[in-house]
């Protein structure tokens, strides 16, 4: 069983205060401030800190309530894999980058879940960072996102590769040519990600490595959600820098255009990230094939 000072310390965290982490718990407030007393004598550090109306964690205590969780994330995998033993694998847990959920990733996910009767599928949506540290707590158990981790802790297995292109409104005038300039993108109205995005992230890079900035360019609109930009992007309000697979299904609708940007390649992998004592390797291979297989119908 979890030690309930890890359940008392993750409470605290989350409600700041030890009257509500103890109606959370069950507990009476004395008993909270007991587990937390205990914690820091083991650990010979302060946690938490009174701060206005309210409690702060400490360096130390951000520090305890990581491993914290990566404990009780470790716990329930303990329990799902003995509980389960016998019925072998019947809960999958991914994350996915929002490009991926706006791709044709969760209609595979779906076609899998169908075919396994017997699995039961969580799907949450999360930046890379977040979903690397949830995959390294044992939070998830599969991360689909662009590019290879850096951890050697994680394995990873290629879907596909994907690339960057500028995605417009048919009624723009730059949808009737074959490619687009960076200075004709600089007098364009965009809608991009946020700043923190892969997809940012890589458009940015890019625009370095040939010394141009995105302070060249107008952007107006800084959106996360890709069905809200590309339903944007529709109705002419702008042009944006999006991944080829994740306007593939308006494209084919002719509901978008989409072009190459001159002189930049923005290319990048999307895979399937994993812990390495992930044992389930089976399903990694009906998941690889079912995308391979539904990609064809999109082509």
């Amino acid at each position: 069983m979890l030690d309930i000072k890890i359940e008392t310390l993750l409470a605290v965290y989350e409600k700041r205060n030890f009257t509500k982490a103890a109606e959370l718990l069950s507990l009476t407030q004395p008993a909270v401030s007991h587990h937390i007393k205990c914690l820091e004598d083991e650990l010979e550090t302060k946690l938490f800190i009174r701060g206005k109306g309210d409690l702060r964690p400490t360096p130390e205590g951000e520090i305890a309530v990581g491993y914290a969780k990566r404990f009780k994330a470790m716990y329930a995998k303990l329990k799902r894999e003995v509980t389960g033993a016998e019925a072998h694998f019947n809960n999958l847990r991914i994350g996915i980058t929002h490009t991926a959920e706006s791709n044709f990733m969760v209609e595979v996910l779906a076609k899998f879940s169908n075919k396994k009767s017997n699995v039961s599928i969580t799907v949450s949506t999360d930046t890379i960072k977040n979903l690397y540290d949830k995959l390294e707590n044992y939070e998830i158990d599969l991360a689909i996102v662009e590019g290879k981790p850096h951890n050697p802790e994680l394995y990873s297995i290629m879907l596909d590769t994907d690339y960057l292109v500028c995605v417009m409104s048919n009624d723009n005038p730059l949808a009737k040519q074959s490619m687009v300039t960076l200075n004709e993108l600089k007098r364009e109205r965009m809608i991009l990600r946020l700043p923190q995005s892969a997809t940012r992230l890589l458009f940015e890079s890019t625009l370095e490595s040939m010394n141009e900035s995105i302070g060249s360019f107008n952007v107006t609109l800084e959106i996360d959600n890709i069905a809200t930009i590309k339903d944007l992007i529709r109705k002419d309000l702008g042009v944006s820098i999006l991944a080829k697979s994740a306007c593939m299904d308006e494209v084919r609708k002719g509901k978008i255009t989409v072009l190459p940007i001159e002189n930049l390649s923005m290319v990048r992998e999307t895979n399937i990230v994993y812990h390495k004592d992930f044992t389930h390797v089976s399903i990694l291979k009906e998941i690889t094939k079912l995308y391979q297989n539904t990609a064809r119908t999109y082509l």
